[in-house]
């Protein structure tokens, strides 16, 4: 097959270049360039990659244990009728669950040890329904069926409790033993002021694999929550929807069919300080690594322009056989977008690799070092995610393209003006 010239000799520039010292210094250059612009595009991919899984690990987490929609009256006090709001609630169509539930903050003591800790009254028939707990460490069937199994025993007038593992760690409390819950406010007695306590017998732990609630979260019976805090029933209703994506907007068409003035709350404004700075640092990430990869695709710029100076000879002689300024401007620009090409997808072939097996990467390097990457209570997660998405890959592949091109322009344009007869003046 015949090769227009143009590209033919592109590429014979970007593959030869051994006969002189000179020669090697700018295949040095180029190859430099090439490996640059493949480590700026493999870097961009794997942080994104990160990110964008770290992103959905947390979210899945903590949607094990926070609802999709929580309705509750305002004031944290209980709902008028709280049957009847359920049952506006799961008339939406979205809606595949509702619990009612309490939620009361308190302090949990065993012994010495006190922690504070969220209070969870829910019916223990109706959470599966809204509950996803994972168990934790990948989410293990056996896990979550132990964690269920473990809700189940709560009965109402029994009051048993369930202990985030992070938290009943924190207390030394063992299936069995007993704790105590102090309820905020006090109980006025002839001999002044004391706090509400009950004893609580410890009947299971979860682990939904979220530090934060894990060390946090205790769950009871609403019967029993209801009578510690002095409620006459559940303070609101937690809603799962068929798609998470859509908590915002249903949410809303809530707020309009509830008849009673209830308070509604989606996931993403419970934790939109959280997620908004995950996008902001995303995006940022996004920024400074493409500059790595300018700088790199900039370097061709260097590259082609020594090119261009040993070439001048040749490019004066293929004037002279009637090159046009073009022709000459299309062989630097091939020459320079092939090094763009060949470096961009060697990035994303390199990216998607680490990517895809980040999850064995990882421990192997933190074997060697002897180092965890991700301490849980700092990191919320322990094992290191990734998300390879396109919506990704794909803008990051055309930047690269579209540097790599633009770098080119100017020493193409520089080659095309050069004057056949100023070259071969000393040749």
């Amino acid at each position: 097959m015949n090769l227009p010239y143009e590209l033919e000799v592109g590429l014979r520039y970007t593959r030869a270049g051994r006969s002189s010292r000179s020669n090697r210094f700018i295949s040095f250059i180029s190859g430099v360039s090439m490996l640059g612009i493949a480590l700026g595009v493999a870097a961009l991919i794997i942080v994104l990659s990160v990110m964008n899984g770290f992103q959905k690990e947390v979210r899945d987490r903590m949607l094990s244990v926070v609802s999709h929609i929580e309705v509750f009256a305002p004031g944290g006090v209980a709902l008028a009728d709280a049957l009847k709001t359920m049952n506006e609630i799961k008339a939406h169509p979205q809606v595949v669950g509702a619990a009612p539930f309490i939620a009361a903050q308190a302090l949990v003591a065993r012994g010495e040890d006190m922690k504070g800790a969220i209070i969870r009254g829910i019916d223990p028939a109706l959470e599966p329904q809204v509950t996803d707990i994972s168990g934790g460490k990948g989410g293990l069937e056996g896990a979550k069926a132990e964690a269920l199994q473990s809700l189940q025993q709560l009965k109402t007038g029994e009051f048993g409790i369930v202990l985030g593992i992070e938290l009943a760690r924190n207390l030394g409390a063992r299936n069995g033993e007993k704790i105590t819950v102090i309820a905020p406010g006090g109980q006025v007695t002839p001999a002044g002021v004391v706090p509400r306590l009950k004893q609580f017998t410890v009947v299971g732990v979860f682990d939904s694999g979220h530090y934060e609630y894990d060390a946090t979260l205790a769950m009871v019976h609403v019967d029993d929550a209801a009578k510690v805090f002095r409620l006459e029933g559940p303070t609101g209703v937690r809603v799962k929807l068929k798609d998470l994506h859509e908590a915002r907007t249903v949410g809303t068409e809530l707020v309009m069919k509830l008849s009673s003035g209830e308070v509604v709350r989606d996931w993403t404004r419970q934790n939109r300080t959280w997620f908004a700075a995950v996008q902001l640092e995303k995006r940022m990430m996004f920024i400074i690594l493409t500059l790595i990869v300018a700088v790199a695709a900039f370097n061709l710029i260097s590259t082609l322009v020594m090119t261009v100076q040993d070439k001048r000879a040749d490019i004066a002689i293929l004037r002279t056989l009637g090159a046009s300024p073009g022709s000459i401007m299309k062989i630097f620009v091939v020459q320079g977008a092939l090094v763009g090409v060949i470096g961009t997808f060697t990035g994303l072939a390199l990216g998607l690799l680490v990517a895809f097996n980040i999850d064995v990467i990882v421990p192997f390097l933190e074997s060697v070092f002897r180092a965890s990457f991700l301490p849980r209570d700092v990191y919320l997660i322990s094992q290191m995610p990734s998300d390879p998405q396109w919506g990704d890959i794909m803008p990051v592949g055309v930047i690269s393209l579209v540097l790599a091109f633009a770098a080119t322009l100017y020493p193409s344009w520089r080659a095309s003006r050069v004057n056949p007869a100023e070259a071969l003046r000393y040749e």
